[in-house]
């Protein structure tokens, strides 16, 4: 059975494309569009999502007006974060009961959206879907665990994020609309929503997309291997940064690894036909910081740093590109 859904969840991520088909396209009017009705009201959803469209050529340039607004005008919703926070903890022993219970309230999400324009990541989901629905494209809302820097899982972790799939000109694609709206700042214990419209997580690259983002349906939730969880929670540090270039790391699978005195470990990363920035490794030991020199191998769309450790302690590796950091690893040296 195990093997059955790892198969099933590999063409599942094989089935979507990314936005370098898409290249050729200009997307200045659409957010131009986007920008223009800046804090339009949602009471009327069908007379927004037609003033973002109705001028547009292209369906993904209408698609981009929509996720573009949405994601520059709805805020982030720290107090139904915790309110659903709360209830991921009270349904610990339950995935099935919490997501019964988080399609339950979806109505009053989307009822408080509409009044004050906040959500957490269902609202954003939801109102993606209903905008291009009513733009009439396929989108689906797609629940389950999402990872950053900030917030990393473990086994005793609760699905908790929602994203969307889009379909366009016969293709299906990932997108992100929270990730894209900014981040939520906790400042002397006050929340504080700071708006900073992030491109990376429109129409990403889906092997890079599943790197933080792993889909749970209730259909699947009987059948989700345990093993394929635990890899992507144990893997390493994915910042957003990677998302703008299209870097995606592939080995070390896990955050945490574990060598010998004069060992080496090979970080591995896929990076796109375009990709002509320099990539760097620094190493961390004891709170000092220095760039590494390490071996660098390029064949094609594959790039390998192969750094040797020759002193025993504890590492944080960062992979950046551009002063942008991409990953983060830890290694022990023994």
């Amino acid at each position: 059975m195990k093997i059955i859904v790892l198969i099933t969840l590999f063409f599942s991520l094989a089935c979507f494309a990314q936005r370098s088909d898409f290249n050729p396209i200009d997307f200045k009017k659409a957010d131009s569009i986007a920008t223009y009705y800046k804090e339009a009201s949602l009471k009327n959803l069908p007379v927004l999502t037609h003033n973002l469209t109705t001028s547009l050529n292209t369906d993904v340039e209408k698609f981009r007006a929509i996720y573009t607004w949405v994601s520059s005008n709805i805020e982030n919703d720290y107090s139904s974060y915790l309110k659903i926070s709360h209830k991921r903890k009270k349904f610990a022993d339950d995935t099935q009961a919490f997501l019964n219970w988080n399609t339950s309230i979806t109505p009053k999400v989307f009822e408080k959206l509409l009044k004050e324009q906040k959500t957490a990541c269902t609202g954003y989901a939801y109102l993606i879907k209903e905008m291009a629905t009513l733009a009439g494209f396929k989108c689906n809302i797609i629940n389950g665990y999402g990872r950053t820097p900030t917030l990393l899982l473990d086994a005793e972790s609760m699905p908790n994020h929602s994203w969307n799939s889009i379909e366009i000109n016969g293709k299906r694609y990932l997108c992100d609309a929270t990730w894209s709206a900014g981040q939520t700042m906790l400042i002397n214990g006050t929340p504080l929503f700071q708006p900073d419209y992030f491109d990376g997580y429109f129409l990403a690259d889906p092997i890079l997309f599943a790197k933080n983002h792993f889909p749970i349906t209730k259909r699947e939730i009987a059948l989700v291997d345990d093993n394929a969880l635990t890899t992507f929670m144990e893997g390493p540090v994915i910042y957003k940064e990677a998302f703008l270039e299209s870097i995606t790391p592939v080995s070390p699978l896990a955050m945490h690894n574990q060598i010998k005195k004069g060992e080496s470990i090979t970080f591995k990363l896929y990076v796109s036909d375009n990709f002509n920035g320099k990539i760097q490794l620094s190493l961390n030991r004891g709170g000092i910081q220095k760039e590494s020199n390490p071996t660098i191998i390029r064949n094609a769309n594959e790039i390998s740093l192969v750094q040797n450790f020759e002193k025993k302690g504890l590492y944080d590796v960062h992979v950046s590109t551009d002063n942008n950091l991409i990953a983060t690893y830890v290694v022990k040296v023994k």
